[in-house]
């Protein structure tokens, strides 16, 4: 590990996160945790979402404001294109939850760092969502994370930190495991 003089500071509260754990060991139902986001339909392919409420810590919790998101299809898919299609939220999803792994990782390792950049990327084959062909998954094929990393630490360590960082995203388990899905109509 790298060492120095001068205190690291990569914006991550270690202690409370470790505090965290450990009140689970006491108290694990406060582990519980139920997101939520609610998505409208505006037209078309366009879609809105709010994110504002979830459960956590043995109650019902609120961001400090609500989040917008809007999702659409590009016009290339006969759509108006006015935001992100879905599958490209689950690649920001993916990159931005291994990035804050990145950076409590190397915080607790005490590690600094000055920069890091994911560039997140997944083949994705038309065939598959338009059922032209039914051997074609409607998902992606491949995923692939991409990091420019500058810290003060060796190549060694940081892919250290990063495969921390993986093996702890919940965002790369949800995706490389089966998850159980239940779609219901009220």
């Amino acid at each position: 590990m790298t060492s120095t003089d001068i205190p690291v500071d990569n914006g991550v509260n270690v202690e409370a996160l470790l505090g965290a754990r450990s009140a689970l060991g006491d108290t694990p139902e406060i582990g519980q945790f139920r997101w939520r986001a609610v998505n409208s339909w505006v037209t078309g392919t366009h879609s809105k979402s709010t994110v504002e409420t979830f459960y956590g810590l043995g109650d019902e919790q609120r961001h400090k404001k609500a989040f917008e998101y809007e999702a659409d299809h590009p016009e290339v898919f006969a759509a108006q294109d006015n935001g992100p299609t879905p599958v490209e939220f689950v690649l920001v999803a993916l990159g931005s939850c291994l990035t804050a792994g990145v950076a409590s990782v190397a915080q607790q390792r005490s590690i600094q760092l000055r920069s890091v950049r994911a560039t997140i990327e997944a083949d994705f084959d038309l065939h598959g969502i338009l059922g032209a062909d039914p051997e074609v998954r409607n998902g992606f094929s491949d995923v692939r994370v991409k990091y420019d990393i500058d810290a003060d630490a060796s190549r060694e360590e940081i892919e250290a930190v990063v495969a921390q960082s993986q093996k702890r995203s919940a965002v790369y388990d949800v995706l490389t495991n089966p998850t159980s899905v239940s779609v219901d109509v009220n």
